[in-house]
């Protein structure tokens, strides 16, 4: 796929022909170009940004870098993160949110301006983008139709304005879609087909993509399926094997990714584009939040899919390279968590860019990922419980509610990182979130007459204390501050997890 990006000479077309001419160029020619072909190859990553300490771009591409990412999926087109990728040789993917959509599909020249500051500067100044995501995953079903009629429209204005702008051989349009998009009546892969209130949007999405050389992207979340189904069978989420494979027609799948992404294939060949390129958007399994995810269950898939792609071997319906993007690269700690408290906990990094667990990306054989390099961080030092204090106190409910719903506490709970903590040390956990979000601001520890600040790692076991970046931003507490004191005259009840 990243040849229309090769200048097309002789010696590109044929790279033996300048051999035979000149041994030298010819062969410098010839390793040029195997270069660019394995560029393109490898796995990506997904960089999310609603975090409210990011790391600096040029740490997080630096990162990307080290860990041999050749491909990157961003979910806006950030002029700083843009920025920091100059040169850098990182295929991109830049995003649209999907509240930009309505904006795009009825104003033209809003897709022409989108497309001249987000896509055309950059690329003069060596941005390898390679993709336009229009929109993120925005048929679910969770959003009632909103997106219905802007997505489409909004494809077609911006591939208009990359053909304006002379981009559109070189950048293409995709749209990152759910894999609820599609279905099978029985559960075999055969079956599969689009989803009947969607369907016919759908297929011309499909068509669309098809005649101007854009692929499906599609996100597979084998931990969703898990999660939302007590009955689904553990060992079918995962890529080692299953004692009870699904059987269709005599094609047996022995993990649900190869089910899945099947599903597709059958639905797009049933609809006569069997052949359109598919790109895996998301990908990958969290580590905290949930009692499926941990670093050890999160290690388990992420190596296995790793395993699976590295192959090459594609699945039963499509037996080519699986071309994804893993989700994600680093924790966020400013996401949703109305789907779960694991969304905040995807990366195989921390907030910090350090390690979570040793994974091997193909890019080196030691299986072990590079922590991000010049992370600069806060003083050791955590907000705790004071040791004299009941937990009983009349003001412990509505602190540690303003606390864990200003800061997260997602690793708190049944399952968690930090499950095994006593009252206390739930009360500890989240004053000292809050007072690290709050670039510890001395006022931030300053919960009535509960909490006090320590230079003592209040870590425990697998639950982390954790200590923030920092990032050298200003902050204007004061309004924050009188919220907290207009909370505390509330009423509200203990958290179960005290």
């Amino acid at each position: 796929m990243g040849f229309r990006r090769l200048s097309m000479d002789s010696a590109i077309r044929d790279p033996m022909s300048g051999l035979r001419k000149d041994g030298l160029i010819g062969w410098l020619y010839f390793l040029a170009w195997l270069s660019l072909v394995v560029s393109v190859s490898g796995i990506g990553a997904n960089w999310g940004t609603q975090t409210s300490h990011p790391l600096k771009p040029e740490i997080v591409v630096r990162m990307l870098k080290d860990n041999g990412f050749q491909k990157v999926k961003l979910f806006d087109a950030d002029d700083t993160t843009l920025s920091a990728l100059e040169k850098s040789g990182i295929e991109v993917m830049v995003g649209i949110p999907n509240e930009m959509l309505n904006s795009l599909a009825t104003n033209m020249k809003a897709a022409e301006n989108w497309v001249s500051k987000n896509v055309s500067t950059h690329v003069s100044k060596g941005v390898n983008i390679k993709y336009v995501a229009v929109g993120n995953e925005p048929f679910l079903q969770t959003y009632n139709g909103s997106f219905l009629q802007t997505t489409f429209p909004a494809l077609q204005n911006v591939q208009s304005a990359l053909i304006k702008a002379g981009l559109s051989s070189q950048v293409k349009v995709t749209v990152p879609l759910n894999a609820d998009v599609y279905q099978s009546s029985t559960g075999a892969p055969s079956n599969g087909d689009f989803r009947t209130d969607i369907s016919d949007l759908m297929l011309a999405i499909v068509k669309f993509l098809n005649d101007n050389g854009g692929p499906f992207t599609v996100n597979i979340y084998p931990f969703i399926s898990l999660y939302n189904d007590a009955n689904f069978p553990v060992d079918y989420a995962f890529f080692d094997g299953t004692a009870t494979p699904v059987n269709d027609g005599g094609t047996l799948y022995y993990n649900v990714f190869d089910a899945n992404y099947d599903t597709l294939i059958w639905a797009l060949q049933k609809n006569g584009y069997g052949n359109l390129p598919v790109i895996i958007g998301e990908i990958g399994w969290p580590t905290d939040g949930n009692i499926n995810a941990n670093p050890a269950t999160a290690q388990r898939f992420n190596q296995g899919f790793m395993t699976h792609i590295m192959t090459k071997k594609g699945t039963p319906m499509r037996q080519d390279p699986i071309d994804a993007y893993l989700f994600s690269l680093i924790d966020e700690d400013e996401k949703s968590i109305q789907p779960g408290n694991f969304e905040r906990h995807w990366g195989i990094f921390n907030y910090d860019g350090t390690v979570k667990y040793k994974l091997n990306l193909g890019a080196t054989n030691s299986g072990t990922l590079v922590p991000a390099k010049g992370v600069n961080y806060l003083s050791k030092r955590w907000c705790v419980m004071k040791a004299n204090v009941r937990l009983d106190d009349p003001q412990v409910g509505p602190s540690v509610t303003y606390a864990c719903e200003n800061a997260d506490c997602t690793s708190l709970g049944y399952g968690t990182s930090c499950s095994k903590l006593d009252g206390r040390g739930n009360l500890s956990y989240a004053f000292n979130s809050y007072y690290q979000k709050n670039d510890q601001l001395d006022t931030a520890c300053q919960f009535p007459h509960l909490s006090e600040i320590t230079k003592t790692d209040p870590s425990d076991g697998t639950c982390k204390f954790g200590i923030m970046i920092d990032s050298g931003a200003y902050r204007n507490w004061i309004g924050g501050l009188v919220v907290l004191v207009v909370v505390y005259a509330g009423t509200f009840g203990v958290l179960n997890v005290l």
